[in-house]
C-alpha cells in the first residue's frame, strides 16, 4: 500500500494484461524507491488513449473472428475464393461495392460487403450488416426462376480474395468483409434502360413483356412466402435478351405469420405502400403496390413525383391518396392494372398471380395506343409536363 496519495495518484486503474501498451499514451507511477513488476504496474487513467485501445481490440476481435470463420464447417452456398477472379468496379451501393468478374469461367457480379474495421463501424452496425448478409444469402440461394437473378454462391471470409486497384496493387480488404456472387447481367438496371428511352418511350409490347417478367418473378417469390420489400426499377436487371430479373434481396425476408412482425418503413420512398409509410402492419401486398408504381414507370419511362420532396411524397401518398398521373393515351387494360395494384386498401389489391393473368390477357398486336418508331418524339399526351 502506498504511504501517501498525491493528485498524481488519484483515479488510477490497473491496466489489463491482454491489451498492448500504446506507445507514449500511458505513464507509470513509481512505488517507493524500488522497481515494480508488470504485475504491479499502475497507469494514469486520464492518460490512456482509449481510442487507440479500441482500435487494437477491434483488430484483435477481427483476427479471432476470421480464424473462427476459417475453422468452421462450410455452408452449402459457400464458394471457393481461389476460383473467383475480380476485375473491376461496376457499381457502388449503400452496403458495399459491386464488381464484375468470373467464377469458374462464368461471368459474375460480385457484391463485396464491408463490415467495417478500425473503429469505422460500431458493433451494432457490424452486427446488422452481418445479419443482412446472412439474410440475403439464406433467401437467395434457394431460389430458381427465370425472372430472378441466379445466385452463384457467397463467402463469409475474404482471406483469399484479391481486389485489383488502379495502380495494380492489391487493395486491402477488411478481415470482416464478405462477398456474394451472382450471375452477371449485361443489360444493366431497368431504371437505366428506362432513362435511355425517356424521350422515345417503349413499344407497347415491350412494356407488357417487362411487366410480365416482373410480375412473374414477384409471383414466384410470393409463392415461396418471400416478400421483397424494395421493389423498384433500380433493383431489376436485364440480360442480353432484355429479360427482366429481380435482384437485390438485401431487405427481403420470409413473410411473417403475423403482419405486425414485419419491420416498418422498409423500402424506397415513391414505391412504398401507404401502410408501410404509415408504420402499419403489412404483408406481401406491399410488393403489389410497388409493382403498380413500376408499371407506370415502365409505360411512361419517367420518374414518379419528380417535383416533390420525400416528406411531401410520404404525407400525400398516405393522407391524400397521391398516385402518379396516368397519361391519357395509356390503354385502359394497363391503367386498370396500375390502379388496382396501388389501391390504398391493401386487401383490395390483387395477388401477383392475378396480375400475371391480367397482363397475359392484354392484346399488344395493335400497339395499344402507343406510337410507332417514326412518330418521334412520342405520344402527344406525354408532351405536356405532368405533375402529381
Amino acid at each position: 500500500m502506498m504511504d501517501s496519495k498525491t493528485s498524481e495518484d488519484v483515479g488510477v486503474v490497473k491496466a489489463p494484461n491482454e491489451l498492448n501498451k500504446p506507445e507514449g499514451s500511458v505513464k507509470s507511477i513509481e512505488k517507493g524507491s524500488g522497481g515494480i513488476s508488470n504485475k504491479d504496474m499502475f497507469f494514469r487513467a486520464d492518460k490512456i488513449d482509449l481510442k487507440s485501445l479500441d482500435v487494437q481490440l477491434e483488430k484483435h476481435l477481427s483476427r479471432v473472428w476470421s480464424k473462427n470463420i476459417e475453422n468452421r464447417p462450410k455452408e452449402e452456398w459457400e464458394i471457393d475464393l481461389a476460383k473467383l477472379d475480380i476485375r473491376y468496379v461496376i457499381a457502388h451501393g449503400t452496403y458495399g461495392t459491386v464488381y464484375r468478374g468470373t467464377y469458374d469461367n462464368q461471368d459474375v457480379a460480385v457484391k463485396l460487403l464491408d463490415w467495417g474495421e478500425d473503429g469505422i463501424a460500431t458493433t451494432a452496425e457490424t452486427a446488422a450488416l452481418r445479419a443482412s448478409f446472412r439474410q440475403e444469402v439464406a433467401v437467395w440461394h434457394k431460389l430458381d426462376h427465370p425472372n430472378v437473378t441466379k445466385f452463384v454462391g457467397a463467402s463469409m471470409g475474404t482471406s483469399n480474395l484479391k481486389i485489383p486497384s488502379k495502380n495494380d496493387v492489391d487493395s486491402s480488404i477488411p478481415s470482416k468483409a464478405c462477398c456474394v456472387v451472382v450471375e452477371y447481367l449485361p443489360g444493366g438496371t431497368l431504371k437505366q434502360y428506362l432513362i435511355r428511352n425517356r424521350r422515345k418511350k417503349l413499344a407497347y409490347k415491350v412494356v407488357v413483356q417487362l411487366a410480365l417478367d416482373l410480375s412473374s418473378g414477384l409471383n414466384y417469390l410470393h409463392s415461396k412466402k418471400i416478400v421483397h420489400r424494395d421493389v423498384k426499377t433500380e433493383n431489376m436487371l436485364l440480360d442480353a435478351h432484355r429479360t427482366l430479373k429481380i435482384a437485390d434481396f438485401g431487405v427481403a425476408r420470409v413473410e411473417a405469420q403475423n403482419p405486425r412482425d414485419m419491420t416498418g418503413e422498409t423500402g424506397t420512398l415513391g414505391y412504398m405502400a401507404p401502410e408501410v409509410l404509415d408504420g402499419k402492419p403489412y404483408n406481401r401486398r406491399c410488393d403489389v403496390y410497388s409493382f403498380g408504381i413500376c408499371l407506370w414507370e415502365i409505360y411512361c419511362c419517367d420518374m414518379p413525383y419528380p417535383d416533390l420532396s420525400f416528406a411531401d411524397i410520404s404525407s400525400a401518398v398516405v393522407r391524400q391518396n397521391l398516385r402518379p398521373e396516368i397519361p391519357r393515351c395509356c390503354p385502359t387494360s394497363l391503367s386498370n392494372i396500375m390502379r388496382k395494384c396501388w389501391d390504398g386498401n391493401a386487401e383490395k389489391r390483387p395477388e401477383m398471380d392475378e396480375v400475371v393473368r391480367m397482363l397475359e390477357a392484354i392484346d399488344t398486336s395493335k400497339g395499344g395506343g402507343m406510337v410507332t418508331d417514326d412518330q418521334s418524339p412520342g405520344c402527344f399526351c406525354f408532351a405536356p409536363a405532368r405533375g402529381p
